[in-house]
């Protein structure tokens, strides 16, 4: 007689990783392919969109096949959804890049709010379901960063390329790290800096929207980089401190 198996509440809010790593990567094929068939790009345009809309995805694959354990919360669903709309927005940035898209729409404003949306739900439903992890925050600051990076980008035709400072701060925090030993340390827990992250991303929508003047857009990004980059001094200041 074969033995059964009960399921217990943590199996329930948990799945193997089964076909999430694919619909991660085939997701955003999909709609970046029916995004290029509507442009019609150049050979070089369509191979470039197609490569930065992956990349993002890619990454985040990876990590998932890199776990041990390697398990998907219904939290991750929730990042990797928000993981495949970056791929979809950066295919987008590339065209915007070269002309064959406008750098500000509805439809790029939706899908860049609705991924916004997502990291608000992620952090949320894994306090729900009891599934909170490192490995699950890892993968949740790095699609954040990963993101706001991809937006910075689109919104340099609208505002100049000051704007991508904003995307490059948490990156330029790493590459400190590396030189800075005492910048690998933990942080403290602050309420502050996840407003702070908040702000970055809504800051960067208003690019997008029509309706909103580039002055008033411009003048919010401004405001975004003061607090992020007070943020960050503060937490360098920190660190140093405790060295």
């Amino acid at each position: 007689m074969t033995p059964t198996r009960t399921v217990g509440p943590l199996d329930a809010r948990r799945g193997s990783t089964g076909g999430v790593e694919s619909a991660v990567v085939l997701l955003p094929i999909g709609v970046c392919i029916g995004l290029l068939a509507l442009v019609w790009p150049s050979p070089g345009v369509t191979t470039l969109a197609l490569a930065a809309g992956l990349l993002v995805p890619g990454v985040a694959t990876a990590a998932l096949l890199r776990r041990r354990p390697r398990p998907v919360t219904a939290a991750d669903v929730v990042t990797l959804g928000r993981v495949a709309l970056t791929g979809v927005v950066a295919t987008a940035t590339v065209l915007v890049l070269a002309g064959e898209l406008p750098g500000r729409g509805w439809a790029l404003a939706a899908a860049v709010g609705l991924a916004l949306a997502l990291d608000a739900a992620d952090g949320y439903v894994a306090r729900r379901t009891g599934t909170a992890s490192e490995a699950g925050a890892r993968l949740d600051m790095e699609s954040d960063a990963a993101l706001l990076l991809v937006l910075s980008v689109l919104a340099g035709p609208t505002l100049g390329w000051w704007v991508i400072a904003i995307g490059a701060m948490r990156y330029l925090f790493v590459l400190a790290s590396w030189v800075r030993p005492a910048l690998r340390g933990p942080l403290a827990p602050r309420g502050w800096r996840r407003v702070v992250a908040a702000l970055q991303g809504i800051a960067l929508v208003t690019v997008l929207v029509p309706v909103v003047p580039v002055a008033l857009a411009g003048t919010a990004c401004v405001v975004a980089l003061l607090l992020l980059a007070g943020s960050f001094t503060r937490d360098v200041v920190d660190l140093e401190t405790r060295a």
